[in-house]
Parts: structure tokens; sequence; C-alpha cells
């Protein structure tokens, strides 16, 4: 008997019509979801007048569910696993579930759809080539603040989901590590009736959060810019007269060392320099 497949299913982030034909037709046709909250999913799953069979996966069952979800796909049965809202496994459960499936190789097919952190990326006006999603940066203060310092000098934008009740104090922690003219797209409740998006510095989202109780309500995204690029250092005199003395009893590269050793200029900007002196002079 061959496999079962799990079926990856995005799901809406608040429209209904956000779930594809396709998706609607893959939890119609499935033996079994395996869904975050099956009293939450019940209510999309009866809008669509689907009634497969759910049982729960979440954080805290995800390892036993595994197992159970694993015999039952090497039964034959193919499954369909859907998160509260958007893509699943994005901040939400399903990893150890999908990285043992693929350990094992049942096949897994992804139904693509909503995702909260790229439709907000999407309309946030920053750049979009290069970024990083974060998901939540934290529950408890010291940690949330630990993962952001460790982020200032991140140039790529950056993504991060926040508890509406958490908002306000992250905008704190934010304008006093990234500083308060970083810009940030906030999005909230994104394709629902309230939808709202703020473009602005942090600064002035943090005053505006401060004033404004709906930025303490719904599901929120943040996306912040990434760190300015630093200008290039330039050699002063002083370190470049010690390089071209040292140039004249040693090689480049050790000249260059001990002129940053004693210095402290960049040792990459001073070999290059050494090189160009060295060609130039000989």
């Amino acid at each position: 008997m061959s496999n079962g497949i799990l079926y990856v299913v995005a799901t809406p982030i608040g429209h209904l019509d956000d779930l594809s034909v396709r998706a609607r037709t893959v939890l119609s046709s499935v033996s079994l979801i395996a869904a975050e909250d099956t009293r939450h999913s019940a209510k999309l799953l009866n809008t669509i007048g689907c009634q497969t069979p759910m049982l729960s996966l979440h954080e805290h069952n995800e390892q036993h569910r595994t197992v159970e979800l694993l015999s039952r796909l090497q039964s034959g049965i193919d499954i369909a696993l859907i998160s509260d809202a958007g893509t699943p496994l994005i901040s939400d459960p399903g990893y150890g579930l999908v990285r043992e499936l693929v350990a094992q190789g049942i096949r897994i097919i992804p139904i693509p759809g909503a995702c909260a952190a790229i439709a907000a990326l999407s309309v946030s006006g920053l750049p979009t080539a290069r970024f990083i999603f974060e998901g939540f940066p934290g529950a408890k203060p010291n940690k949330r603040r630990e993962r952001l310092r460790e982020l200032v000098s991140e140039p790529r934008t950056m993504v991060f989901y926040e508890a509406p009740h958490r908002c306000q104090e992250t905008l704190v922690d934010m304008v006093a590590i990234f500083g308060a003219d970083r810009r940030v797209a906030l999005c909230r409740e994104l394709t629902k009736l309230h939808e709202t998006c703020y473009y602005e510095t942090l600064g002035e989202l943090l005053r505006r959060a401060e004033q404004d109780p709906d930025l303490s309500r719904g599901e929120i995204v943040l996306v912040v810019a990434g760190a300015p690029e630093k200008p290039n250092k330039t050699i002063d005199i002083e370190a470049e007269r010690l390089l071209f003395a040292l140039l004249e009893e040693l090689p480049a590269s050790q000249a260059a060392k001990l002129t940053a050793k004693i210095l402290g200029s960049n040792r990459g900007e001073l070999y290059e320099m050494a090189v160009k002196h060295k060609a130039e002079t000989q």
C-alpha cells in the first residue's frame, strides 16, 4: 500500500474569499484535517460546506500527534494540515510534523495562500528584495530586548508579528534600540473589516500607540526598515604615515596588521592602501 499525502493548506487571515478553489477542493477531498484549533477551524469548514473530520494539532500535543498522523499517512490516507489563519508553520504549529514526514519519505504538497507577513511586506513601502521574518520578538522583556539588540545592525527589512497587548512595549524597546527615526509600517487586521496600515518612524508610531487604543487591538504585523549602510571609513593622515613607514621594512600584510593594531584603523582598507602604495613605488 502506498503512503498518503500531507497537504499543507493556507487558510484566510481574515477575508474568506481568499481561500483558493484548490484549497477548498483539498479540504473536502482528504480523509482527515489536522487543525490548530478544531473549534476555530470548524467555522471556516462549515462556511464552505466541508464535512471532513478534524483532529487537533497544536504546540502542546504536536509530538504525540506526529506519531499518530505518520501512522495514518503510512496506512494510505491523505491528510490536510491547517492553522487558525494563514500559512501553517509560519509562527504556527506543524514544523515537528513536517520534519518527521520529510525524514520518513512521506510526500508533502503545499497549497499556497494567505500569509500575514508577506501581505504586510508587500504594502510596507520598504525594500522587499531582501528581508527576514522574525515572528514574535518575545513575550518576556529581557528576551525581547536581547533579540532586538542582535538585530540592530541588520541591513535587511525585518518583519515581526506582535500581540496587540504587547505592541506598545515592543515599540518602546524598538525606539530605544533601533532609534526613533527608523522607518516602520504597522499593518493591523489585514484583509478584515478594520484593516489599517500606518507608515511612520518608530518614534511617531510609539506616540500614536500611546494615544490610540486601536493599536492594542487585533492582529498586528510590524515591518521595520533595516539598518542604514555605514559610510566607508577613511584612513586618516596619521595611519597613512605609519603604514608607509612600516612598508619600508615589512610586507603589506604585516604593515597593515601592525598599523591597525596600534591605531585601531580598518585593517582591510590599510592592506588595500599598502598594496597600492607598493605597486606605485616599485
